[in-house]
This record gives structure tokens, C-alpha cells and sequence, in this order.
């Protein structure tokens, strides 16, 4: 047996002429390497205890997007468009034949300085020839309103349900620019025929 305590081995002198004989080196230790980037602490990891459900409590899930709503169909806006176009193009060429017809009866009937004084004077008379005719008209008038303020809300509805934006939004173009066209052609085809009739007199 070895003393612990004993000092390593020396190595024997050298004979007289001869080199020493190399001595091997100490045996290399491994010093421990720092890590290039400091470790994080890592969080602790809590076991359930026994007899404990596995999954997540109800009522208590992870919360998620609500799903997008559907866009439903665009018959709404549809509708609105049709409706848009018929007050203002259908009964726009009704209120304009209509316009004719009364301005050509009131230019047969009488002449226009004596139709210049009546509505000067507030003198309503000239319009006893054509009163069926009026009668029309403001029939076709409230019924061209009626049917655009209907497309206009209905539009309206469309463009902010997503049902047919698309027309919804031609739909209130058309029905907010219906009562000046409707105004605009009758007036100027009602003064074509009260001139054209004047002129025929």
C-alpha cells in the first residue's frame, strides 16, 4: 500500500552523459466556462394535486375572437335601387308627358299676356282647362316622393347592415338627386309646351 501523504515520484538522476529523461506533464484540469449569456431563471412548475381535473375550469376558457358576422343577402339594397329608379326615371317620364299635356292646355286656352297677368295676380283660373291633368300630376309627384324617401332609408339600411352596399349606395345617390330631376325636366318641358302652344295659337 501507498502512504496518501507520500509526495509524487521523483525520477531518478540522470547517468553522467546521457540526457535527462522527459518528465510527463501534470495531468490537465478542465476549468469550468462561464456561459456566454447568463442563464434566466426558470419559473417553477406547480403539479396539480392529486384528484384535480386536468382541464380548465368551465367559464374560464381562453378568450377568442368572436366569429365575423355573415354578410347576408343584397336583395335590401336591391329593392332600394329599384325603388330609387322608378321615382326618379319611371315617374320623372311621367311627370314630363304630364307636364306636356298641361302646358300645351293652358298655351291653347289662353294667350300669354293674359296668363302673365293671371299669375301676377295670383288668379288660379288659367288651370280650369288642365284641372284632371293637375290632378295627375300631384298624384305622380307624391307618389315619386313617397317612393324615394322609401329608397333612401332603405339604401340607408343596406349600406349599414352589409346587405348589398353596393346598390344601397346607388340607391341613395339616385333618390337624394330624384326631386330636383324630377322638378327640373317637368319645368322645362311644361315651358316648351306652353311656348310651342302660344306659337300654334
Amino acid at each position: 500500500m501507498t502512504d496518501p501523504q507520500q509526495s509524487s515520484p521523483v525520477p531518478p538522476p540522470a547517468a553522467p552523459g546521457y540526457p535527462a529523461p522527459p518528465v510527463a506533464p501534470p495531468a490537465y484540469q478542465q476549468q469550468p466556462v462561464a456561459p456566454a449569456y447568463p442563464q434566466q431563471p426558470v419559473a417553477p412548475v406547480y403539479q396539480a394535486p392529486p384528484g384535480a381535473f386536468s382541464g380548465p375550469a368551465g367559464g374560464y376558457a381562453d378568450p377568442y375572437a368572436p366569429a365575423a358576422r355573415p354578410a347576408g343577402g343584397s336583395g335590401l339594397g336591391r329593392v332600394a335601387l329599384l325603388l330609387a329608379l322608378l321615382a326618379t326615371v319611371v315617374l320623372t317620364i311621367v311627370g314630363a308627358v304630364l307636364a306636356w299635356q298641361v302646358g300645351h292646355g293652358i298655351g291653347s286656352s289662353t294667350d300669354l299676356t293674359a296668363l302673365e297677368n293671371r299669375v301676377s295676380s295670383d288668379d288660379l283660373s288659367f288651370l280650369t282647362p288642365v284641372r284632371d291633368l293637375i290632378l295627375w300630376v300631384e298624384i305622380t309627384t307624391w307618389t315619386a316622393t313617397a317612393l324615394g324617401i322609401w329608397a333612401l332609408v332603405q339604401g340607408i339600411v343596406a349600406i349599414a347592415k352589409r346587405r348589398g352596399r353596393g346598390p344601397g349606395i346607388a340607391a341613395v345617390i339616385i333618390a337624394a338627386l330624384g326631386p330636383f330631376v324630377y322638378g327640373l325636366v317637368g319645368y322645362i318641358v311644361f315651358i316648351v309646351a306652353l311656348g310651342v302652344a302660344a306659337t300654334q295659337r
